[in-house]
């Protein structure tokens, strides 16, 4: 009895477990690592489906590039309810890059930006 109460409590306690969230800067870094690498699958989880779409529309545009490192740090980070704003430098750019992350699904995403939308940083 003691066996099969143990197997339940910890098949209660894993289902209801929740695996950490990973932070803005983090899903940036993954985003912008997965985009380069051509790593689609990788890319389409850390996204949502606008913010995929608009990144496949100009990853044609890049040549993948595997001997350079990424070089990813981030500059200036806010977040606000359920909104991020990451700005970072990689080696790819000539000059630091702002992503707007959302949290979808209790995960935060990159995503595009609104029209005219400006970031607060």
């Amino acid at each position: 009895m003691k066996t099969i109460y143990l197997i339940f409590s910890l098949t209660l306690f894993s289902a209801c477990s929740n695996p950490k969230s990973k932070s803005p800067e983090e899903v940036t870094q993954m985003v912008l690592e997965s985009f380069y690498a051509r790593d689609n699958e990788m890319l389409k989880t850390y996204t949502t489906q606008t913010g995929y779409q608009g990144l496949m529309q100009i990853q044609n545009f890049f040549v993948e590039d595997t001997e350079t490192e990424l070089g990813f740090k981030v500059v200036q980070q806010t977040q606000e309810g359920d909104t991020a704003w990451v700005k970072c430098t990689i080696n790819y750019l000539d000059r630091p890059e702002t992503f707007k992350l959302v949290k979808e699904d209790g995960q935060w995403k990159v995503t595009e930006k609104e029209l005219r939308e400006k970031s607060p940083i």
